[in-house]
């Protein structure tokens, strides 16, 4: 059963919609590895160290501080947090409704996704603001503090409910001009530009997921399992060295070539005209093929007892 991490409400105008909130997706981590002492391979410990009376304490002696001038420290505590002067704190506040269209190119930049669960009492008010936002195609932009943090988040119908997204202000995404990009669009060939749109029409397709795994992983649980039970570790082969794209043309049709190759692996060649016809001649002919059969199996069935019933003749004496 889903555990809800923040329960709350959706502020909408001067309705109020009870909510929890659940996280939409989980990491699936890597493959985790401990610390260990290279000489006995003993795991090490990380330990909460004090370094006034120089021993090691728990982590349930220690409390939040904020430095507010150097060494100088205040102490916020839970209560503290819960006090603050501020709606958000169990409450989406929505702020505004955008056209989602707009919306989307505001809100690229997700930090963390969230189902919404309605509380019973709450779940009329709760599908007419989903019903709403998905017939105009709007978005809600609201503000919530989960985790100490107050977010900015994108507010959205999703399947049966609604999916929360937290965003990322404005002052924490980057700008483009960090990076060494050029003025001007490079000069793209017409011909270029084709091949380029053939490979990507070969390489096109329904998007499922589930065809997708971590490859990485497998691959270096195979090495373990080779480890644990003392066998050799098969290197893996190579990787193909790409193009230094040189001769870009060159590099794109034998790009096409590799992606139709491919695509004919896991696809099969489609069927000619002529192939066809013959196909549905057979299927057409089957049944009587089959009724034929089966008469001359009922004819042969029926010479056979009748050739028993026949009474046997008598041998003339002598």
């Amino acid at each position: 059963m889903a555990r809800a991490m923040w329960k709350g409400a959706i502020q909408f105008g001067l309705v109020t919609i009870p909510i929890k909130l659940y996280v939409a997706t989980e990491s699936r981590a890597g493959v985790s590895f401990n610390m260990l002492h290279e000489t006995d391979l003993s795991r090490i410990q990380m330990k909460v160290f004090c370094p006034v009376e120089e021993e090691v304490i728990s982590r349930s002696d220690t409390v939040k501080g904020f430095e507010y001038a150097p060494g100088e420290y205040v102490v916020i505590t839970d209560e503290d947090l819960e006090s603050l002067p501020l709606k958000t704190v169990r409450s989406i506040e929505i702020e505004q409704f955008v056209e989602s269209s707009e919306a989307e190119t505001n809100t690229r930049f997700v930090k963390q996704a969230y189902y919404i669960e309605p509380d019973k009492i709450g779940r009329k008010a709760f599908g007419l603001l989903k019903s709403v936002l998905k017939d105009k195609g709007l978005t809600a932009i609201c503000k919530v503090v989960i985790k100490d943090r107050e977010a900015l988040a994108a507010l959205d119908p999703f399947e049966n409910t609604m999916i929360l997204s937290t965003l990322y202000w404005p002052d924490e995404i980057r700008a483009l001009t960090e990076l060494d990009l050029d003025d001007e669009e490079p000069e793209i060939k017409p011909a270029e530009k084709a091949m380029a749109e053939q490979l990507i029409g070969a390489m096109t397709g329904a998007f499922d997921p589930a065809q997708y795994r971590d490859e990485y992983r497998t691959a270096l649980m195979e090495i373990i399992e080779s480890k644990v039970e003392g066998r050799e570790v098969t290197a893996a082969a190579p990787a193909e060295e790409s193009s230094n794209l040189i001769d870009l043309m060159a590099a794109l049709e034998a790009s096409v070539k590799k992606a139709k190759e491919a695509r004919e692996a896991i696809t099969p060649p489609p069927t000619s005209v002529a192939d066809a016809k013959a196909k549905k001649a057979a299927r057409a002919d089957a049944p009587a093929a089959k009724v034929a059969a089966k008469s001359k199996a009922s004819t042969a069935a029926a010479d056979a007892a009748a050739e028993e019933a026949k009474p046997a003749r008598r041998r003339k004496s002598a």
